[in-house]
């Protein structure tokens, strides 16, 4: 089972990329090349504990269905969401977040299995593990720069 685990530096406040991490728009605008569309529960605002959302994108050059669940939830600190439907056998994404001298870290770690035994396996060795990390990379660096420039401003709303 692939791990991955990453560690992003933002300086801006917990709350905003706790936030824009939960968000439906901020998620499609990060996923723009693999031109993911929330199709089913929550498809837009903020994904909450207990929420679903299904994604329906294009990887690898083939058409899918994704759908997750968050599963966890502590507001500003964690959530957790785990896939209820797709083409893993398991997935499963943590979100961890802390703030200290003005930065805020986030924390992604991802735990997959892919389909087909051995070949899945395989697949993973030669690309799909590279693939999901970068997909992670690209969306943290959205998250990073809406976060740090005070785009969020045009995505979240606070009273």
């Amino acid at each position: 089972m692939p791990t991955i685990v990453l560690f992003t530096k933002i300086k801006a406040a917990k709350k905003i990329v706790f936030d824009l991490s939960r968000s439906i728009e901020l998620h499609k605008i990060s996923t723009e090349s693999t031109n993911e569309k929330a199709i089913a529960g929550r498809t837009t605002g903020l994904i909450k504990l207990n929420e679903t959302v299904t994604w329906r994108a294009k990887h690898l050059g083939v058409y899918q269905n994704f759908t997750s669940k968050v599963t966890g939830c502590k507001e500003g600190e964690f959530f957790a969401d785990k896939m209820v439907a797709g083409a893993f056998d398991s997935f499963t994404h943590e979100h961890y977040f802390s703030h200290q001298n003005n930065t805020t870290t986030l924390v992604d770690v991802l735990y997959y299995t892919s389909p087909l035994g051995f070949l899945g396996k395989l697949v993973d060795f030669l690309f799909l593990e590279k693939y999901m990390t970068n997909f992670l990379k690209l969306r943290n660096r959205t998250i990073k720069n809406y976060a740090e420039t005070g785009e969020w401003r045009n995505i979240l709303t606070y009273n």
